[in-house]
């Protein structure tokens, strides 16, 4: 027991001691932190999770109004262990520790809490003695004024402080009438748009009724102030929303500087986009409603519920042009809105002084620099619901029954509202080339192929007469053509500026780019040009204008410019572009130079000049548009060629008449082009087959009736052989033209396709003149009425003659009498220099085959009768000469070759018969058995290697 008791003094002494040290520890806390950090850095430098734990296992009991130390001495049993003892001692101490780091750490977190209350108690404080003071100074000067002044004073202080009460009170009403009477003026200038005044007027009015609010009545007005300040903000953000469809500067200057006023500029810029957004459904809803409801019989109230994508599926074919046109032209009057408000805000807010990159604490800056992100992001947004909506409307029906007019209209508009998109926000518009592109190829698809039927059905209707155009007929004649006029002579502007040469990729790119919204800042749209339908063409001859052109003066002072330019060469039958009078032939068996075109020629360029009109609008279909425009020339050649290369010879593509370049041209044309009909199951007569993969094929034209081809008096058709040859050459001319033009819109990658059709088709044209003339020229002179004459010829006579044979006679009587026949054609239709040549270069080239050929049917010939050959055949030269104007004659060296190879002795014989290989077999043996200086085992060998030359040229 005295132990215990030893123990109790011990741990009181223990405890004070302790308390002592928390003391100075709490005393150096709110003095300064030092003592603070110094405690937690020596004291506590634990963990808190551990500290935590530690807190959870003291006894409950220390929570409790106990005394703790005579709390563990009772705990003590009766036998004390001096180790347990010491482990309680020490938990105990870490108890102590972690109880005393919480408190000292909510402490500190309580400190800033106390710091301010303990100063908001200082200032009560120091407002209660202000108080104090004030109320003994009243006291004081009440009990003065009660000693100095009488009854009557005070009465008369009264009445002067009930006086000025009231003169107060009489000025708070009459404010209140003023503010009473500020709705209907505040009305008033709603009406009149005077949102600044209305605005300025309404904030005067709160700060008025805010000195008043101690009047019951002034609540009730202060509300109403507040819903009519709200109700001009309602006002003039439908005035807002009025500026997206028509930009007023005045009206916006109005409406800016009321927001201005109203602190909410930011805001008026999120509502102006909300707006133009909704102005651009409403127009474009708006817009096709209209046109749908005029078209429609009935119902018009289902058309006000429909959605935009399904309300363009009622626009029929005959509005959709008019509707397209209206729908850009207000879509237009919305962009040009907007564009002019980024003007505005340009001028007024000085956008472009202000650097979004350098962050700034002024917060007009950081406003301004607001409204120029948000009006330069709106552009894209803008422009994107202006494709999204023309996209729908482009995509809403079928295009196919459109005519090409209508559909390059089409594509002129829409390609008008890019460049508009891409003047707008430099957007390349994919939206709307996507679709654009995917209407085009179905409508091209479908359209080219109505258009190949129709020009086969124009081939096997073609008369082949002359078309009566003028002479100096030019495709830019055309109207469908009429661009590249226009094209021309800006080029011509944009050459005299820039000094360069003109051609037609500087035409393209003058007019590529232009600023539309600085050109059309008026009340017209880009869009009113459209209505531009000026079809007159000035392409036919007329009086004055004689497509014959008969005069054969030398002098062309009455000759056009354009034909001055443009004429076929002489020596080499090709057309010339430049300047310079070609000489006329003194045998005036051809006309100058004009254009021969058919029907059908004529129809074939005016869908030429569409579908360049289409590649030029939509370049990224210009390649399949230039393939199917290649397919036309090609019908129309191969049709030719069928016609008139193949109809009396009955000889095919392969024949020896035909070059090898032109007979590959022909070749693939029937291949990819040409429908083989023993090859297809299933046949439409008059029209193009479209099954078994075969779509782009069709069928083989048939040649009219009308068209007579066998009439020896219409010398076996060659009026119409010239028409069409020289219409097909006209045509391919014409394509020269264009050329240049077509390399500057077809893709880069797709040029070598360009080349080649020029190099493999185009420039064929003008071969098909042989195998189209080599059937007039194998009949109009009858070739075996010479032979049987130089038949009944001997050549086996003795002694020179000094007088040719008749059969030369009758040939040149025959000559003759076609060149006549070709005169009285001159007087009727044009026959070009190129055609005159060709005919009688292969009439001549027959000839001197038939000589060859009548000289090889010769049994027996001596060298007087050589001689015999070689004076008919000079006779035939001096006559054909004066006769025709072929300088050379052809194939001169041919008959005079084999006629003096009879002269040749037997090894220069050999070397020339190895060499000769254009002569057949049979007049090269003819030749070897009637040369009579050699002996029989000489003309045996020269006839076994003829013959040997035979067999080896068939393997």
């Amino acid at each position: 027991m005295d132990l215990k008791n030893k123990l109790k003094s011990f741990i009181k002494k223990q405890d004070s001691h302790t308390t002592h040290n928390e003391e100075t520890i709490s005393h150096e806390n709110f003095n300064g932190e030092p003592a603070i950090a110094k405690f937690k850095h020596e004291q506590y430098r634990s963990n808190p999770q551990e500290d935590q734990e530690t807190i959870d296992q003291i006894d409950q009991q220390y929570y409790e109004d106990i005394d703790c130390s005579l709390y563990e001495l009772e705990k003590l049993p009766e036998e004390l262990n001096l180790e347990q003892i010491d482990d309680d001692r020490n938990r105990l101490r870490r108890q102590l520790q972690a109880v005393s780091k919480k408190v000292s750490e909510l402490v500190l977190q309580n400190h800033p809490a106390y710091a301010a209350e303990l100063q908001r108690v200082m200032e009560l404080q120091k407002t209660l003695q202000l108080a104090s003071i004030i109320c003994k100074n009243g006291r004081s000067q009440l009990s003065e004024a009660s000693n100095s002044f009488t009854r009557t004073s005070l009465h008369l202080l009264s009445g002067v402080r009930k006086r000025q009460q009231l003169q107060c009170l009489l000025k708070s009403l009459r404010t209140i009438k003023t503010l009473q009477r500020t709705d209907l003026r505040l009305r008033e200038m709603m009406e009149e748009e005077d949102y600044c005044g209305a605005i300025q007027l309404c904030l005067e009015c709160q700060k008025a009724a805010e000195t008043l609010k101690h009047y019951k009545c002034i609540s009730e007005l202060s509300s109403k102030l507040q819903d009519t300040l709200e109700l001009i903000e309602e006002q003039l953000d439908r005035a807002l929303s009025k500026t997206c469809n028509k930009f007023d500067v005045d009206h916006y200057d109005k409406i800016q500087q009321a927001y201005a006023l109203l602190g909410k500029r930011q805001t008026a810029i999120d509502q102006l986009h909300l707006h133009f957004t909704s102005a651009i459904q409403n127009a474009a809803f708006q817009r096709v409603l209209g046109y749908v409801e005029l078209c429609s019989s009935g119902g018009e109230k289902k058309f006000n519920r429909l959605q935009y994508s399904d309300l363009c599926k009622y626009v029929t074919i005959d509005s959709f042009i008019p509707c397209l046109i209206d729908l850009c032209k207000s879509l237009w009057g919305v962009m040009n809105s907007y564009y002019n408000t980024m003007i505005w805000h340009e001028e007024h807010d000085s956008l472009q002084n202000v650097n979004t990159d350098q962050a700034t604490d002024d917060p007009e800056t950081l406003h301004i620099m607001y409204i120029k992100q948000k009006l330069e992001h709106g552009l894209g947004r803008i422009w994107q619901d202006v494709q999204q909506k023309v996209r729908t409307y482009i995509l809403g029906i079928d295009l196919s029954p459109f005519k090409l007019e209508q559909f390059i209209q089409f594509l002129d508009i829409v390609n008008r509202l890019i460049d508009i998109g891409e003047d707008f926000c430099d957007s390349k518009s994919e939206y709307l080339q996507d679709s654009l592109k995917q209407q085009s190829l179905n409508y091209f698809k479908n359209h080219h192929r109505t258009k190949m039927d129709e020009l086969r059905m124009f081939l096997e209707n073609e008369g082949w007469e002359l078309c009566p155009v003028k002479s100096s007929f030019h495709i830019q004649n055309l109207v469908e053509f009429k661009f590249l006029k226009q094209m021309t002579s800006q080029s011509k502007v944009s050459t005299n500026q820039n000094g360069s040469k003109d051609n037609f990729d500087q035409s393209e790119s003058s007019v590529r780019r232009c600023k539309y919204f600085e050109e059309y800042s008026g009340k017209t749209t880009p869009f009113d040009v459209q209505t531009d339908n000026d079809d007159n063409e000035d392409v036919f001859a007329g009086a004055g204008d004689d497509i014959s052109d008969n005069d054969n003066s030398d002098s062309d002072s009455d000759v056009a410019d354009e034909l001055k330019q443009d004429y076929i060469d002489e020596l080499t039958g090709e057309t010339q572009y430049r300047p310079g009078r070609r000489k006329i032939s003194r045998s005036k068996s051809y006309q100058k130079h004009v254009s021969i075109v058919t029907n059908t020629s004529l129809n074939v360029f005016r869908v030429i000049g569409k579908y360049i009109q289409m590649m030029r609008l939509l370049k990224p279909i210009a390649f399949d548009v230039m393939s199917s425009m290649a397919q036309l020339f090609d019908f129309y050649m191969y049709s030719v060629f069928i016609f008139f290369g193949t109809s009396l010879l009955q000889s095919t593509m392969d024949d020896r008449h035909i070059n090898t370049r032109l007979r590959s041209t022909l070749q693939r044309i029937h291949d990819s082009l040409i429908l083989d009909i023993n090859a297809t199951e299933n046949i439409e007569e008059n029209g193009p087959i479209i099954h078994h993969g075969n779509e782009d094929k069709i069928l083989t034209p048939h040649i009219s009736p009308i068209v007579d081809l066998n009439n020896p008096n219409r010398m076996f058709g060659l009026p119409e052989r010239i028409v069409a040859a020289e219409s097909l050459v006209f045509l391919g001319e014409q394509l020269d033209f264009l050329q240049s033009y077509l390399e500057t819109i077809i893709p880069q990658n797709k040029k070598a396709f360009l080349t080649q059709f020029y190099s493999q088709t185009v420039n064929m044209a003008v071969e098909l003149r042989k195998p189209i003339y080599w059937s007039v020229s194998c009949n109009v002179i009858n070739y075996d009425i010479v032979l049987q004459h130089m038949a009944s010829v001997k050549w086996d006579v003795k002694e020179i003659m000094s007088q040719h044979n008749s059969y030369v006679d009758i040939l040149m009587q025959q000559f003759s009498g076609f060149n006549s026949h070709l005169n009285d054609l001159c007087r009727h239709m044009p026959v070009p220099r190129a055609t005159y040549d060709h005919i009688w270069d292969q009439i001549v080239r027959i000839t001197g085959r038939t000589f060859v050929e009548g000289y090889a049917n010769a049994k027996k010939c001596s060298i007087e009768g050589r001689a015999l050959m070689q004076l008919d055949f000079q006779q035939y030269l001096k006559n054909v000469e004066k006769l025709i104007d072929l300088r050379p004659i052809p194939d001169r060296e041919y008959v005079e070759g084999y006629i003096k190879a009879y002269y040749f002795p037997e090894n220069q014989l050999e070397l020339w018969l190895q060499e000769h290989r254009e002569y057949s077999i049979k007049q090269l043996l003819s030749l070897v058995n009637a040369v009579d200086h050699l002996n029989r085992k000489a003309r045996q060998r020269l006839v076994n290697m003829v013959e040997e030359m035979d067999k080896s040229s068939r393997r």
